[in-house]
């Protein structure tokens, strides 16, 4: 059903059984999946791609122009993955010349307020909290979470299964499976609640926390650590997901908590 007070370009590119409330907006070179909702006063603005079953909520923006002073015009797109719901006034920018496209994956919880920024991309069933703001060229793996208030640094990556604690301030990457707290954010534990969620084995967990105790508490710096887990560990996908995020790591890698040292809003 489309309401004949919204507004819907001609030229927009509408699936089956796709409802549009009133007062949305859809722009022309935009592409809606079959099944999808576009609530009262969406925007989906021009080169948003979205995957079949997505709800976008009111005062949400898709494929809005990119916040990047290198930004000159060129033909870019916002594409979103099948079943993600934004929320209400989240926004999705389209991507710049760096890679020509944001990519939102499929199963995402884009929560009210949130800001996925140009050239960001975002795997499968992450769920980025109220007021969750990335900057431009994020990465952030399959199943993440980022509590809400969570700012993350441009070119930062976010590993696989990892978790933000609310109001993280994340200027170095994250890697997969890593439960991240504190200010500075920092290593606090394997996200072992959220595995058991997904039906990691209980020795697939015992392997993870094998491997975070050689990378974080061992006291060798991460290439070292690296090594010494290969030499130690027996291969798995886990082990070699962990090891080659860190040594592909640009920005650097999150350390372990201090005890010892006070958080930054205590001090």
């Amino acid at each position: 059903m489309i309401s004949n007070l919204a507004y819907v370009h001609p030229d927009a590119k509408i699936g089956e059984n796709v409802t549009i409330e009133p007062f949305a907006y859809i722009a022309a070179d935009t592409v809606i999946g079959a099944g999808s909702h576009i609530r009262a006063h969406a925007s989906v603005l021009e080169g948003a791609r979205l995957g079949e079953r997505c709800v976008v909520h009111g005062g949400a923006v898709v494929a809005g122009v990119p916040q990047d002073l290198k930004f000159k015009g060129e033909y870019t797109t916002a594409e979103i993955g099948n079943g993600t719901v934004i929320r209400e006034c989240a926004t999705i920018n389209r991507g710049t010349a760096a890679k020509g496209k944001t990519v939102v994956g499929d199963n995402c919880l884009i929560m009210a307020y949130a800001h996925v920024a140009h050239d960001c991309v975002v795997g499968n069933n992450v769920i980025l909290v109220n007021n969750v703001s990335l900057a431009g060229e994020v990465e952030v793996g399959d199943w993440a979470i980022l509590g809400g208030h969570s700012a993350v640094h441009q070119f930062v990556r976010i590993g696989e299964h990892a978790m933000a604690s609310g109001g993280s301030l994340i200027s170095k990457d994250i890697p997969p499976y890593v439960k991240a707290a504190h200010l500075p954010v920092s290593f606090v534990g394997s996200n072992f609640i959220g595995l058991r969620r997904r039906n990691f084995t209980t020795e697939q967990i015992a392997h993870i926390h094998d491997i975070f105790r050689i990378m974080f508490q061992s006291g060798l710096n991460y290439t070292n650590a690296c090594d010494t887990i290969e030499q130690t560990l027996p291969q798995s996908p886990e082990r070699d997901l962990i090891v080659n995020f860190v040594r592909s790591s640009k920005r650097g890698i999150i350390k372990p908590y201090n005890p010892k040292k006070k958080d930054e809003d205590t001090e």
